[in-house]
This record gives structure tokens, C-alpha cells and sequence, in this order.
């Protein structure tokens, strides 16, 4: 697992190399601009669109040559048909991506986040993307193993389940816990993202994860000893997240998304990846 995770890493680190790359091109270093939340208007006299994503096989990954990923493409046809320039920042820490919107380093965050209500207390978001849910990892039943195979969330009572620090999932863990009326551990990574957390599962490192199905799904064929077939959640919209601070930006991706997500070219785009 740690030869996966260190892959995994290597890829992070090539991909900073290549950002740092193509900056280095565009002139000599300066001192980091302080940023202010801004809407369209903004946006649209500055020339430039500030996105913040996360790095995985979904959203954003680095490839043999290129850059590729749903969330990334799907930015790159707004930001083209929009006449901006993309700027595109990978970000494994939620709580870094909330942060970095709210204080305008960001306009928006690219990647599938879940709509709840109590993200919609500091977010607008965009129309839906995509339909998803939290699923619970685990190793397949295993000979002399099966004790720690869960085959109903009653018997998540007393076990630890690993995800990524201030995720969404932890809501619906609460509210499981009041449903089963029993003890669930939790204990939040912030090293690592959900794919890391699917191969150490496979590993042996932890036994429980809980990570968005669309993701697992994506990345369970690099893991054919990994089950991710016990929901967590029920089905919830993912979409992508703006500040309270830009409804203009807000509205001028809904717009645009109303009349691109009717198009054959994203049909294509959503079937690259999603089935």
C-alpha cells in the first residue's frame, strides 16, 4: 500500500512541478498577491478564473503528458466559451478549499461537494452534476476474516471509520449513530484524500473507510479485494460551490450549464467518466 500511496504522492509532486513549470514561464517571480472575494464583474474585467479542486481521477489528475478530469474539463469549456483564463488549484484539505473560497483565493470550488443544508449556510451552489452517495469500505470476506465484514449498518456499532477531515460524510455518521442508537467511531485523516484511504483499506492499514461512490467507483479496479457495495448515505446531489459573496458568478454558471449539460459534447464528457 505504502508503494501505491507513495505513486500516488509522486504523481502530486510531478503535477506541482508542472504548475511551477508553466509558471516560470510567464515571467519573473513576484511576491504572492493578496486576494479579495470577487464576483463575475470582477472575474470578467480581470480576465481570469480562480478555481480550487482536488486532486483524484474524477475532478482532477495528472496523466502520462496531460492534466484530465471531469471537474477540470468541464471548467475549461466555461472558462473557453466565457473568454478567461483558468487558473486550476489542486487542494486535498476540505477544509483549506471552504477557507481559500471565503477569503477569495478561490471563486470557486470544482469539485463534486455534496448539497446539504448546513452547507448552504456558507455556500451557493450550482444546478446538480451528478447524483451520488457515501459508501462504506471495506476488504471483501476473507477466510477466518468474515468477523470484520459489515453486512448491515446495524453492525457498524463499535468500529472505527477513517475519512477525510471535515467531510460532509461525518453529518450523515452523526445522524447513523442516532439510528442505530450505538457507538460509531470516527477518526478524520487530514494527510491523505479518499483514494489514499481506499488503499490503505486494501492494505490492511485500516479496515473502514467511507468515501463518495462515484470516486470508489472510479478507483475500486486498482483494488479488486475492496467491497464498496454497503451505503452509508441515501442519494444526494453534488455541485459545485461558490461563495455567499458571488450570486452573480452563481448565476451566470447556471445559465450556462442549463444549455451545456443538453449538449452531445457533454455526454461525452460524462460518460468518459462516469460510466
Amino acid at each position: 500500500m505504502k508503494r501505491k500511496r507513495f505513486h500516488y504522492l509522486l504523481g502530486s509532486i510531478a503535477l506541482v512541478a508542472i504548475l511551477i513549470g508553466v509558471n516560470t514561464h510567464q515571467g519573473p517571480t513576484v511576491v504572492s498577491p493578496s486576494f479579495t472575494p470577487r464576483d463575475y464583474t470582477e472575474i470578467r474585467e480581470s480576465g481570469t478564473l480562480r478555481a480550487v479542486t482536488e486532486y483524484n481521477r474524477l475532478s482532477f489528475h495528472a496523466g502520462k503528458d496531460t492534466l484530465t478530469g471531469f471537474d477540470l474539463e468541464l471548467l475549461q469549456k466555461f472558462a473557453q466559451e466565457k473568454g478567461l483564463k483558468l487558473e486550476v488549484t489542486p487542494e486535498m484539505s476540505y477544509e483549506k478549499r471552504i477557507k481559500g473560497l471565503q477569503e477569495g483565493r478561490y471563486d470557486l470550488i470544482a469539485t463534486g461537494t455534496v448539497v446539504t443544508s448546513s452547507l448552504k449556510d456558507s455556500l451557493l451552489f450550482t444546478h446538480p452534476l451528478l447524483l451520488s452517495k457515501q459508501v462504506l469500505v471495506q476488504r471483501k470476506k476473507e477466510e477466518g476474516k468474515d468477523s470484520l465484514y459489515i453486512g448491515n449498518q446495524l453492525e457498524l456499532a463499535h468500529k472505527t471509520l477513517h475519512l477525510v477531515s471535515h467531510s460532509p460524510a461525518l453529518i450523515r455518521i452523526h445522524n447513523l449513530i442516532n439510528e442505530i442508537a450505538d457507538t460509531i467511531y470516527v477518526r478524520e485523516i487530514d494527510k491523505y484524500g479518499p483514494e489514499q484511504l481506499l488503499a490503505m483499506v486494501s492494505e490492511g492499514e485500516i479496515d473502514y473507510a467511507v468515501c463518495d461512490e462515484s470516486l470508489a467507483k472510479a478507483s475500486v479496479k486498482d483494488y479488486p479485494n475492496l467491497d464498496i457495495s454497503k451505503s452509508i448515505s441515501f442519494t444526494q446531489f453534488y455541485a459545485w460551490g461558490i461563495g455567499k459573496h458571488s450570486p452573480d458568478l452563481r448565476d451566470t454558471l447556471n445559465v450556462w450549464l442549463e444549455q451545456y449539460l443538453k449538449t452531445k459534447s457533454y455526454q461525452k464528457l460524462y460518460k468518459k467518466y462516469f460510466n
